[in-house]
């Protein structure tokens, strides 16, 4: 066997080790990008709801206020009851996205009133 030969054998013994080798990167790429685009999904998807939050809780702030110029209690209003629920479930869903349980809601304490 000749030096060319020799050459020429080695040349294509590697050249097939460099195609199983750009094959399996290649493989390895595709499955990395369709993982990285379900994390930008899915951080956009949070980024969506958190604004939703916020525009519920400029409404409920509006809705307070508004209360608070009538004297009356927020808080036994049906209108900020219902932004509460909401701004509620969208935080339950960004938990859910970010793979966080969310703690229960603490439930408003009943004001004691001592009689004198």
């Amino acid at each position: 066997m000749n030096l060319w030969e020799k050459i020429r054998r080695d040349l294509e013994k590697e050249l097939k080790a460099s195609y199983a080798f750009i094959k399996e990167g290649t493989a390895v790429l595709r499955k990395k990008s369709k993982e990285i685009s379900k994390e930008e999904e899915q951080r956009y998807k949070i980024i969506e709801l958190k604004t939703r939050i916020q525009e519920e809780m400029s409404g409920l702030g509006g809705r307070v206020y508004e209360l608070g110029l009538k004297d009356k209690n927020p808080l036994q209003d049906k209108k900020v009851a219902a932004f509460y629920n909401r701004i509620n479930k969208l935080e339950m869903q960004i938990s859910k996205l970010e793979g966080k349980p969310k703690p229960p809601a603490k439930k408003a304490a009943k004001k004691r009133t001592t009689k004198k």
